[in-house]
């Protein structure tokens, strides 16, 4: 995210400060254009410092340490990424507070709806209440970034619910882990496919991202496609796109053995997210409407970088 949104809240004429605990990140925040500010944000005297030398008047919490996706361990390999978004909010919270700082926006994720009832959802539908075995603690971190961010009255809290991620320097983009695994032939159909799921390209997502800098009310918002889309849709198109057979397809139980209860509820439960307020109160689009068009265009980006499928 950082490298498609530093670039834009620049050319809109922000001065940023990008944080990273990595000293090797610095030259890469400068190309940016962002000023380099090095800190562990689990140290709440280091997340202090960083902000109140900044003295910003928004806050953009983009904090994630994603490592390699596991399905069967869904918490444990989002556990970095927990701990980010319960102690590392906490801190970022407390030192915007300290500084007085006027907005605060914080990525979310559109994949913690409540199973129930309609397929598509709004802001206004049940989030986080019944996380599916496995993904307990990271539906649980998501719902602690949302309440404790729209709970801070002293600042403008904005929470994006982000849709899945693709394109340049994501995991579905030309060399990521997911597009390998497709192109590999190693993401089943599971069941019916009946789960739903929200994309959203990487640069349509740092749009919106800064369009909530700028506007919009206090709340949540679905940052998403237009498109919602069944895995039975989206999956064998997502092969076709990119050059790859077509995708097997397994009963829900051997889905269930193949990538846990995780995997499985999100191959045949999962429910998509509406675009309707983020468009109508953050004054949004995405440049790619649908992911139909977004996967063509990653297709022929992973044909010319990377010959056919293996």
């Amino acid at each position: 995210m950082g490298r498609q949104l530093v670039p834009r809240l620049v050319r809109a004429g922000h001065e940023v400060h990008g944080m990273s605990r990595s000293e090797s990140k610095r030259e890469l925040l400068r190309e940016l254009g962002a000023v380099p500010v090095v800190a562990d944000a689990l140290d709440p005297d280091q997340v202090a410092r960083a902000v109140a030398t900044a003295s910003p008047d928004v806050v953009v919490h983009q904090l994630t340490a994603i490592g390699p996706m596991d399905m069967r361990h869904f918490d444990r390999a989002f556990a970095g990424t927990n701990r980010l978004r319960t102690e590392g909010t906490d801190h970022l919270l407390s030192a915007a507070r300290a500084v007085g700082v006027t907005r605060f926006v914080a990525q979310s994720f559109f994949a913690g709806y409540d199973r129930v009832g309609g397929t598509v959802k709004t802001e206004d539908d049940p989030f986080g209440t019944e996380p599916p075995a496995g993904m307990e603690q990271t539906v649980g971190a998501i719902r602690h970034v949302e309440d404790a961010v729209l709970a801070a009255t002293w600042t403008e809290g904005l929470v994006l619910r982000y849709g899945g991620f693709y394109g340049p320097h994501t995991s579905l983009g030309p060399d990521g882990e997911q597009t390998e695994v497709v192109r590999r032939r190693r993401f089943p159909v599971v069941g019916d496919g009946g789960g739903v799921w929200s994309f959203v390209h990487i640069a349509d997502a740092a749009d919106a991202t800064v369009a909530a800098v700028e506007r919009g009310a206090p709340g949540v918002y679905n940052v998403v496609d237009d498109e919602p889309a069944t895995v039975a849709t989206w999956l064998p198109l997502l092969a076709q796109a990119l050059g790859a057979p077509a995708p097997m397809r397994v009963p829900r139980l051997v889905g269930k053995l193949l990538a846990g209860e995780t995997g499985a509820v999100m191959m045949t439960e999962l429910r998509g997210a509406s675009n309707a307020k983020a468009r109508r109160e953050l004054g949004w689009s995405p440049a790619h409407a649908t992911w139909r068009d977004g996967f063509r265009e990653l297709g022929a980006q992973v044909r010319v970088e990377g010959g056919a499928a293996a």
